[in-house]
């Protein structure tokens, strides 16, 4: 099982990392440069679980970096443990938040009509942050069942 895809310590667990990382952030920034999303609870839950994300995906991106610099192993079965635990609380949590904000975006555009009507309602922000929340989320449920994977066959 250590030659699979996206392990930690790899060129290609770098960069499902960065993937997270980069798409958690993207996800961040629409979110906040849509004003007013404050007024709703679904999209400050985005924001939350997209740092969260982030911050997570940042750390082992740099931990990546190490042990590609070093020629580091992180197959040790706490780490691995520690990996399984993080992405997927990460996963479930940015799942969660993009499908949340989905229905949202859903509710204002397809049931309510609310974009049609008050056009100061970011909806096409609040559309692009919920695609690069599920972005970042199938990058991290990737992550999660190798990460899964591999500590099955310690």
């Amino acid at each position: 099982m250590r030659e699979m895809a996206g392990r930690p310590g790899t060129w290609s667990g770098l960069s499902l990392r960065v993937g997270q990382f980069v798409f958690a952030a993207a996800s961040v920034c629409a979110t906040a440069s849509a004003l007013g999303f404050a007024a709703y609870t679904a999209f400050c839950y985005l924001i939350a679980s997209m740092v969260l994300q982030a911050l997570w995906s940042l750390g082992l991106a740099c931990l990546d970096c190490y042990a590609l610099k070093f020629k580091k192993d992180l197959h040790s079965a706490v780490l691995v443990s520690l990996f399984v635990v993080g992405d997927w609380v990460t996963a479930i949590l940015s799942f969660a938040a993009a499908c949340s904000a989905a229905g949202v975006v859903v509710l204002f555009d397809r049931d309510i009509y609310a974009c049609k009507r008050d056009h100061l309602l970011p909806c096409g922000k609040f559309e692009l942050a919920t695609a690069f929340a599920f972005l970042s989320w199938a990058c991290s449920a990737t992550s999660a069942l190798v990460m899964f994977w591999i500590l099955a066959s310690l």
